[in-house]
Parts: C-alpha cells; sequence; structure tokens
C-alpha cells in the first residue's frame, strides 16, 4: 500500500492506496476503508510541444545574409575591429566626426552582454562598414579612423 498525507482546507488526511483491480481501487481514508471506481474514459491525447526555431540571420534585398565577415586591411587609416562574434547595437558615430582613443564607437551584443567597443586611437572616422541590426564575425572591421 501506498500511503500519502494530504491537508484539504486545514484537515489533514492519511491516505493509503491498496490494490486496483481492472477499475476498483481499495482505499483507506484515515483508518476508514473504501472501494472506489475509477472512470474508465478514453485516455487524453497529448499534444507534442514544438521546440522554437532558432531565428534566421537578417538578410538583405537580394537574399544575402548580412553578416560582415573579416576584411584584408584597406591600408587607409586603422580599422577598429570586432573583438568577438556578435550583433551590432548601436553605431555611436558617424563619418567625419572627431574621436579619443577611450570613446565608445560601437555598442555590440554577444553571448547575452552589451559590448562597448572604444576607438582605440585619437582621429577621425573615415568609414563605418556596419550598421545596427547587422551580425558580425571576429575580427570584422566596424569603423575606420585617420
Amino acid at each position: 500500500m501506498k500511503e500519502y498525507k494530504y491537508k484539504i482546507n486545514g484537515n489533514v488526511y492519511k491516505v493509503a492506496i491498496g490494490d486496483i483491480d481492472d477499475n476498483l481501487a481499495q482505499v483507506e481514508v484515515n483508518g476508514v476503508p473504501y472501494k472506489v471506481e475509477i472512470d474508465q474514459t478514453k485516455s487524453a491525447k497529448v499534444a507534442a510541444v514544438q521546440a522554437p526555431r532558432p531565428s534566421a540571420a537578417p538578410r538583405t534585398a537580394s537574399g544575402e545574409k548580412v553578416i560582415a565577415k573579416p576584411s584584408a586591411s584597406t591600408g587607409a587609416g586603422t580599422a577598429v575591429k570586432a573583438p568577438l562574434p556578435g550583433t551590432v547595437i548601436s553605431v555611436s558615430v558617424k563619418v567625419g566626426d572627431t574621436v579619443k582613443a577611450a570613446d565608445t564607437v560601437v555598442l555590440l551584443e554577444a553571448m547575452k552582454m552589451e559590448n562597448a567597443i572604444h576607438a582605440g586611437r585619437d582621429g577621425r572616422v573615415a568609414s563605418i562598414a556596419v550598421n545596427a541590426g547587422d551580425a558580425v564575425l571576429e575580427g570584422a572591421t566596424l569603423i575606420t579612423i585617420e
């Protein structure tokens, strides 16, 4: 016999469940025996839970994925590169802006954390290679500073 303790509306009940034959169960509640008839209904359908699909990378109008890949140095200025793969949240400078080495130029989300990407040197922003929402790989050029 399996024994259980239930508390219903502040009252404690000791329930022991004995043998179950077909649809008849031997149950004892606080020492009083009962024969409980189990309703034999059709088994409930179990709905399969579908795992959510991961979202696809954004695509351009032509259908290509919007992922900035590491590129070779252009030779004009110093490139500020992505230190890890992630998604660009915002670009806080414009072409022509003067920046200091400690200025945050790009905010990058990686592994659910925001990472402030700094200019790394004083200079003027020559070009911006990414936009907010772009997925970038490690080593991808974000901006170029002259």
